[in-house]
């Protein structure tokens, strides 16, 4: 019997944002398997590669998770089948970063794009004015001290400073003399590792301006170690066995090397010097001074090959070396310093990245290397051949790549626009050559009338507020003389509770209370509806509003949700507990396969309530009897099913935490041109959703679909994308 491919991917909690690399890793493993260099995912697996039947790529043009969540009971298909779900990042040019090294999915135009010299290719820029870079600091040449951070941008990028509360403790360097463009520089790069107090320093390296080693040296954490993090540290439990060294001697050792006006240079340095406990006035941050846009940053592991021309954390070493990291942000520094915005700005780092990924355009061609690099030590050396970009190594396979809807694949393999075509146009091709390829990519899209920017803000505040009426419950009503506090402390047992304020316009006092979770405000109803609160026996209920006729409906479709299949939420946990604690009290449960802590997304602390997932539903509804009731360190526990375990609980923490940025008469007339297009807008939707289905129920077994939201990028603000997946088995669903 011919073996089924499998997917597996641990999409649960946090760990569901994924970027375009990983996304383009699994794409490119899924049609390739072991050629090219191509390896399993990092972040999931893909079992049985070889007897995938092909890889479909369904990509909905300008859509977001927003359009996913607002349109969810229409999207009926798509959350029945699809169990693998993840966030994405809103990106420029999705299908070049969708197919990665070297695409170009432009029509061509060789009179335009590219410019040769001396048999070197480099991607021009059309515009530098709209680089980041160049928007940030301009265009000419400046001192060191025009790119130290100032205390706001420092307060804002989380680095300690002087006063805060988050830094009580901290040790200063006391390096207060006034900095000027001769300050020395110096390079700083901590490892850590995991402990019980959260993360520690377990190496610190300091390099000075000319990159010699000042500090290599390793440091014993003050807690137990959780996770040596070994993959990315280099530490192992028996290289810090003999080690002496604590933290204190660190501080001491640092604050005596340091001069009075020294600059720290490192990459997102904010998380050294946290570890570190230290304060320190001036810093160059290379994460922040390779600017992009919409708050995003270069690894530093890219910005050394592209712009120093050096391979740093290498796959063949153990760990990072941070020394080694230490010196590479250093000099990063000191090339953006010496060359000037506009040099930089002129690599075009978003394009290499993007578009081709530190490749060549031309292979067989030598990189373009800024002047700071190396020139190759011989010159009969052959020279490094870029690595092939996807749609390349499709068709050296003899594999025929297929690209329906906004742009298509002409005989070259280059992308030609075909703009004018209807989904069911593309619906009808793809249906007829879909079986031909063993790699597709299909485009639907909703038509720019219904994704304008504009039309998106009135969405967007729309979903906003029916989210908070949902995270909203009003109990009532209460003795006048009643205990606020109690009322607190039961409603609280159901999970975090964000406000808390009493309604004072009714007859008898009432209280109103919004919730962080879903489930917790469902909880609420549900458990103490017509229970004994605070002396008085009490109704609890939501807001009735237009848009919570559907509530219902939708926590009950929520609730069968494919991706809360065998997951439980579990409230009333006291916030002293740790994972650790939760683990083992849970251990006795039957088929436990994962634990979720959520926390705040911005003071990482951790909430009074956890999501369970379990490898069968029936052990998951199995553990909701047990539970129920409960006792764990002195708390009764409350639990029900889960409606939002997985990436949809860090969306909905951030809708509820992000202000509109409109104005609200600008606001009010998106939602009154949005009202008169949302009833069409439902039924293209509800249309494409059908069309997506019929599809799907045309590809062979053992296919790997993913559905992706792209996400939206507009001057009314970004938002995230969406990418759902799995392989099709034989009863039409995805298999895991």
């Amino acid at each position: 019997q011919e073996k089924s491919s499998r997917l597996s991917a641990a999409l649960f909690g946090e760990d569901c944002e994924i970027s375009r690399d990983q996304l383009y890793e699994l794409l490119k493993y899924a049609a390739l398997g072991k050629c090219h260099n191509a390896t399993q995912p990092s972040w999931c697996r893909i079992y049985h590669q070889s007897h995938l039947a092909g890889v479909v790529v369904i990509v909905l043009h300008e859509v977001s998770q927003l359009h996913f969540y607002k349109f969810y009971l229409q999207f009926k298909h798509l959350r029945k089948v699809f169990r693998h779900r993840f966030t994405l990042s809103p990106s420029a040019n999705f299908l070049a970063s969708l197919y990665g090294e070297g695409a170009n999915l432009k029509p061509q135009n060789s009179a335009q794009g590219l410019t040769s010299t001396n048999s070197e290719c480099i991607p021009k820029s059309p515009d530098l004015q709209c680089d980041p870079i160049i928007q940030k600091y301009g265009g000419k040449k400046r001192g060191l001290t025009s790119y130290i951070l100032t205390l706001e941008e420092q307060k804002k990028n989380y680095y300690p400073v002087k006063g805060s509360p988050g830094s009580k403790g901290y040790i200063y360097t006391e390096c207060d003399q006034p900095r000027t463009d001769s300050s020395p520089l110096f390079g700083l790069d901590c490892e850590m590792c995991l402990t019980e107090k959260g993360n520690e320093v377990t190496r610190v390296s300091l390099v000075d301006a000319q990159g010699q080693c000042l500090l290599n040296e390793l440091v014993k954490p003050e807690s137990i170690v959780v996770n040596y993090r070994t993959r990315f540290s280099g530490i192992t439990k028996k290289m810090l066995i003999p080690v002496k060294t604590r933290l204190p001697d660190i501080q001491i050792r640092l604050k005596k090397m340091l001069p009075r006006d020294a600059v720290l240079v490192g990459h997102s340095l904010n998380s050294d010097l946290q570890a570190l406990e230290m304060i320190h006035p001036s810093v160059i941050d290379t994460s922040l001074l390779f600017a992009r846009n919409e708050g995003r940053r270069f690894k530093l592991k890219f910005l050394a090959k592209a712009v120093l021309g050096k391979e740093i954390q290498c796959e063949q070493k153990l760990g990072h070396d941070p020394a080694e990291d230490a010196r590479a942000a250093l000099e990063l520094a000191q090339f953006f310093i010496e060359q000037g915005p506009a040099k930089v700005a002129e690599l075009n780092l978003e394009m290499l990245l993007t578009t081709e990924k530190l490749a060549e355009v031309s292979r067989n061609k030598a990189a373009l290397q800024p002047q700071r690099c190396r020139v190759q030590k011989q010159l009969n050396e052959p020279p490094h051949l870029s690595k092939q970009c996807f749609l390349d190594c499709l068709q050296v396979t003899g594999q025929k790549p297929l690209l329906l809807g906004g742009q298509e694949l002409d005989s070259s393999g280059l992308c030609q626009s075909n703009l004018s075509t209807s989904n069911k146009q593309i619906l009808q091709r793809a249906l007829d050559d879909v079986p031909l390829s063993t790699f597709s990519i299909i485009q639907f899209s909703l038509g720019p009338e219904y994704t304008a920017s504009h039309l998106l803000a009135g969405l967007c505040e729309k979903v906003r507020s029916q989210l908070t009426d949902m995270l909203t419950i009003y109990a009532g009503p209460f003795e006048e003389s009643f205990c606020l506090k109690s009322v607190q402390k039961e409603f609280g047992r159901c999970g975090p509770i964000q406000s808390l304020r009493v309604v004072t316009e009714t007859y008898q006092p009432y209280v109103c209370i919004q919730y962080e979770v879903l489930e917790a405000a469902q909880l609420a109803v549900e458990s103490l509806n017509g229970a004994e609160v605070a002396g008085s026996c009490i109704k609890v209920q939501r807001p009735v509003t237009a848009a919570m006729l559907d509530c219902d409906v939708l926590i009950k479709e929520l609730e069968l949700d494919i991706e809360n299949e065998g997951v439980i939420y579990v409230a009333g946990l006291k916030k002293s507990l740790t994972e650790a604690d939760l683990q083992e009290e849970f251990s006795q449960l039957k088929d436990l396969e994962l634990l979720f802590l959520p926390k705040d997304l911005q003071s990482g602390k951790h909430r009074n309530c956890c999501f369970l997932k379990f490898q069968e539903s029936k052990s998951a509804v199995e553990a909701l009897e047990v539970i129920n009731g409960w006792t764990v360190k002195g708390s009764r526990l409350r639990s029900r099913n889960a409606l939002a375990s997985g990436h949809l609980w860090r969306w909905i923490w951030q809708m509820n935490h992000s202000n509109g940025k409109q104005g609200r008469n600008i606001l009010y007339e998106h939602l009154e041109q949005l009202s008169d297009s949302e009833q069409d807008l439902r039924k293209k939707v509800k249309k494409l959703d059908h069309h997506i289905k019929k599809l799907y129920r045309g590809l062979q077994n053992n296919t790997l679909c993913v559905v992706l939201f792209p996400g939206v990028n507009s001057m009314h603000g970004s938002q995230s994308g969406l990418g759902l997946m799995g392989i099709k088995d034989d009863g039409g669903r995805s298999a895991c």
